[in-house]
Order: C-alpha cells, then sequence, then structure tokens
C-alpha cells in the first residue's frame, strides 16, 4: 500500500510546528487513511483509488466515488473527520435530544454555539483557566441535561477534551441521552466501588467522554458533599479541559449547590413559560452564598429535563 494514502509523511511525522503537532490524528491522515481505519475501504481498492486519481487529477473523493468504491456518505463521513465536524452514523445510538450532533445547522444550535463562545470567554479560558462549570435550576423539566449534553458536543468540536459528569444522583439522564450503560458511574466511584473505566469515550463524538451518574444511591446528598468529589473533580481536570456537570433540581434538595460548589461556577437554566423569576433569583443568591461563581444564565426554548 503507498505510504502516501495510509500514513503520514517521513515529513509530517517529523514536523516540529507545534500547531501541526496539536492536530488529531484524524486531521492530518489522508481521505484513503481515514476510510480504510473506518472499514469503508480495503487498503487494496485503496490503493487503486489512488492510482486512478494521479492519473485523472480528480480528488480522491471523486476519484473513488466514479470508480464505484466509495459513496458520498463515505467522502462525507472522511470529510467530516478531517475538518473536525461530527458526522454520525445512523446506529450511534444517540438520542434525538443531542440535536448539537444530529441537527448541527439548526437555529437552536447556533444559540448554543452563542453560548459556548460565552462561556469561553467568561469561565474556561479566562485568566484562571478553569475546568469544571455545574449546570443547576430550580425546577424539573427546565432543560438542565438536554443544555448539558448539547453544549458538550460543541464543546469537543473546539477540540476541547471534554467530559460530561451525571451528578443527578436521584433522576439521572445523560446514560440515556449518550446510549451507555449506566450502572456503573460517578455513585461507585464516590463510594468507592469503582475506578477509571466508569467514564465512556462516546462514539462518532471524539474528543467527548461521559461520566453517568450509576446506581441511584440511598443517600446521594452524603456521597456529594462529601471531599471525594472536590478531589475526583480536581484530578479530573489534568485529563479534560472542559468538564460540564448534570445537577438535580435545586428545589427540593441541596445537591445542585453541594455539586456548583465542588465545581466552583454554574450555569443557571430557566426555562420559557416555565420558569419563575423569583425561583432563579433565589437560586443564584443561594448559589453566591456557597461562595458559587455564577457565570450567566441561559433560557431554553423547549422544556426538557
Amino acid at each position: 500500500m503507498n505510504s502516501r494514502v495510509l500514513a503520514i509523511s517521513r515529513e509530517q511525522e517529523n514536523n516540529s510546528n507545534t500547531t501541526a503537532l496539536a492536530l488529531p490524528r484524524e486531521a492530518i491522515l489522508p481521505m484513503g487513511a481515514l476510510l480504510v481505519d473506518n472499514g469503508r475501504l480495503t487498503y487494496e481498492d485503496a490503493e487503486r483509488i489512488h492510482q486512478y486519481q494521479e492519473r485523472t487529477g480528480q480528488l480522491y473523493g471523486e476519484a473513488g466515488v466514479e470508480m464505484g468504491l466509495l459513496t458520498a456518505q463515505d467522502v462525507r463521513l472522511a470529510l467530516a473527520l478531517q475538518f473536525g465536524h461530527i458526522a454520525l452514523p445512523s446506529d450511534a445510538g444517540l438520542s434525538n435530544e443531542l440535536i448539537a450532533a444530529w441537527q448541527p445547522d439548526s437555529p437552536a444550535v447556533e444559540h448554543l454555539r452563542s453560548l459556548r463562545s460565552q462561556l469561553m470567554l467568561r469561565w474556561f479560558e479566562n485568566e484562571a483557566r478553569h475546568a469544571a462549570l455545574a449546570v443547576v435550576s430550580p425546577r424539573k423539566g427546565e432543560g438542565r441535561s438536554y443544555i448539558t449534553a448539547n453544549l458538550a458536543v460543541l464543546f469537543s468540536q473546539l477540540g476541547k477534551r471534554t467530559l460530561v459528569i451525571d451528578a443527578d444522583l436521584r433522576h439521572p439522564r445523560q446514560h440515556r441521552i449518550f446510549g451507555i450503560p449506566g450502572r456503573i458511574g460517578l455513585s461507585a466511584l464516590l463510594a468507592g466501588r469503582g475506578g477509571p473505566e466508569a467514564v465512556v469515550d462516546i462514539r462518532g463524538v471524539p474528543g467527548l467522554s461521559v461520566l453517568p451518574a450509576g446506581v441511584c444511591p440511598p443517600n446521594p446528598q452524603e456521597l456529594l458533599a462529601r471531599e471525594g468529589l472536590a478531589r475526583l473533580l480536581a484530578s479530573l481536570q489534568s485529563s479534560f479541559e472542559v468538564i460540564l456537570v448534570d445537577t438535580p433540581a435545586a428545589e427540593g434538595c441541596a445537591d445542585a449547590a453541594t455539586v456548583a460548589a465542588r465545581a466552583g461556577a454554574a450555569l443557571i437554566v430557566a426555562c420559557r413559560d416555565t420558569s419563575q423569576v423569583s425561583s432563579m433569583a433565589a437560586l443564584s443568591d443561594g448559589l453566591r452564598e456557597f461562595g458559587v461563581t455564577v457565570v450567566g444564565a441561559v433560557l431554553n426554548g423547549a422544556g426538557r429535563t
């Protein structure tokens, strides 16, 4: 197999340019190598396309489609990998709630990208370079899990190593949104019954991982209030640049404030035609009394948990 098709060239491997070295492997590999890696091409067919491309002067994808060895979907997948865009297979197992993955060009996702930019400036890329942020709201159904999951997808698209932690140990949802097992997770880690294997990489979304809540314990508040959560967040910051922590509704339990205090900052979620200004103000004031930085608030247009 021609090394130009299946491997990074010697010049690329030895390139001392730090920007180039920081690129993910998928951004450097040529299209043929990516499609072989993803099982869309055999080595032999990749070489045939390469030879045909050289004879005709076409782009690699165009040559493969003309030869009948590639489909337009194959080409879109390779381009998505090269340019850091998400192109999910139909069997990815991700919930339709992940509009940042399934509908990246929708107006709602553009609003979320604007929120992402604000969070980058105000928290994740300020002078202190914080990593953890709790997502909170007063009541159920206001969109915490939905906002958390979609923001995580968008941060990963920036090339940020991103982790979602489901700290809602009462009614967890992140494992269902991302289509992953939820039996072992945060509750096991906080109880000393689990390890790093609880963190799951999300197939189809490079750079994104999820720590599900795990089994709902009988003592969620006590688990979250222990020093173990603070230590866990501190240790994870060496591996992840952005850590978004989903929480239960703030009204009715102290879990959300406890998690936000451990994270150091919170994003407050409100839902149009549902959330009450008085509840939002009380939550904001209560968080500040805990010493939590309230980075901002977002108005969610659709009621989701």
